[in-house]
């Protein structure tokens, strides 16, 4: 698919175009800083009920404090604590999210980790891209769905051009990255997970009967912390060195995932994100994807293996009318 503006006109989607959000709840994994905090800001002056989900109380009260500095009258913030490198710091979040609340507008998946200089397993010894970046929102993904399903919510799934650095198919035979690891490989295979997810769960929805609820996005190449704690020093220094250069703000990097998460006109299935220098940059509308991301029978099978590997179960069969 080629790169798109429409229908947001020649400047692309703004935040101008969020609706009011009074009533609708959504959740935000890494929502203390960087691009989930700023998504948090949008959705929360627009009257959304927020709850973001962080490793750290302390960085997520501070990061609830800042936000309600921003926060329109009937807008709501709040927290959760959750380590996606620990599934049952997942299963937990879920079970307590899910016993406060009846419903989730939108699950906004933006929490991750970059170019890890060094192997390092999560505790339930998957490898830390692809154990924090897909298979623990896979996971939390299953947990929240009836919620999201009792609202016609949508899951939102934040990739990366990155996902090109992933190669040509996902290493079924090497999840874990036991031999010839690399940050910049391990990191894209979680980001084309994070797409291939999210396409075969609109395509087991459609073949159940149910109307797809998986988006994607992506932030271009953003000025975040995120680049800051992951990589090796020198990778580090280059990075910075690409800030000044070529990074735009947080918030411009945020605003695929509230468009994404809100936009009455966007798709299920397309990638939203910056159009402009391979999709590092410039307006945001329609980015194409790689062909790998695009392989079918390969989503199945991460399907399959992400449901095994996680023990998570997903009731996609369509509601009953009558």
């Amino acid at each position: 698919m080629s790169t798109q503006l429409l229908p947001f006109g020649k400047k692309g989607w703004d935040y101008g175009r969020v609706p009011d959000l009074a009533g609708r709840h959504y959740a935000i994994t890494g929502g203390n800083s960087g691009l989930g905090f700023e998504a948090a800001k949008m959705l929360i002056r627009r009257n959304a009920h927020v709850t973001i989900f962080c490793r750290h109380e302390g960085r997520a009260e501070k990061a609830v404090s800042e936000l309600a500095e921003f926060r329109s009258v009937n807008a709501k913030i709040e927290y959760e604590l959750m380590d996606l490198a620990d599934l049952n710091s997942v299963r937990a979040a879920a079970e307590r999210f899910t016993g406060w609340h009846e419903k989730l507008d939108g699950l906004i998946n933006n929490a991750g980790l970059m170019m890890v200089p060094k192997r390092v397993l999560t505790k339930d010894d998957f490898e830390l891209h692809m154990g924090v970046n897909h298979f623990g929102h896979f996971l939390f993904s299953a947990l929240l769905f009836d919620l999201i399903k009792k609202a016609d919510g949508r899951i939102v799934s934040v990739s990366s051009v990155a996902h090109r650095w992933g190669g040509e198919a996902i290493n079924f035979d090497d999840l874990n990255w036991h031999e010839n690891y690399t940050p910049m490989g391990a990191y894209g295979q979680s980001k084309l997970a994070n797409i291939m997810f999210i396409l075969e769960l609109n395509r087991k929805l459609s073949a159940a009967g149910r109307e797809p609820c998986g988006y994607l996005c992506h932030p271009g190449y953003a000025a975040t912390n995120l680049q800051r704690t992951g990589p090796s020093f020198l990778t580090r220094m280059g990075l910075e060195v690409m800030n000044v250069l070529f990074a735009h703000s947080p918030f411009h990097g945020a605003k695929s995932q509230v468009l994404a998460a809100t936009d009455p006109e966007a798709q299920p299935g397309l990638f939203y994100g910056p159009t402009k220098m391979r999709g590092l940059s410039g307006p945001v509308g329609v980015t194409p994807i790689s062909h790998a991301a695009g392989n079918a029978e390969a989503a199945a099978r991460l399907w399959n293996v992400s449901e095994e590997l996680t023990g998570a179960r997903w009731d996609l069969a369509a509601n009953e009318t009558g």
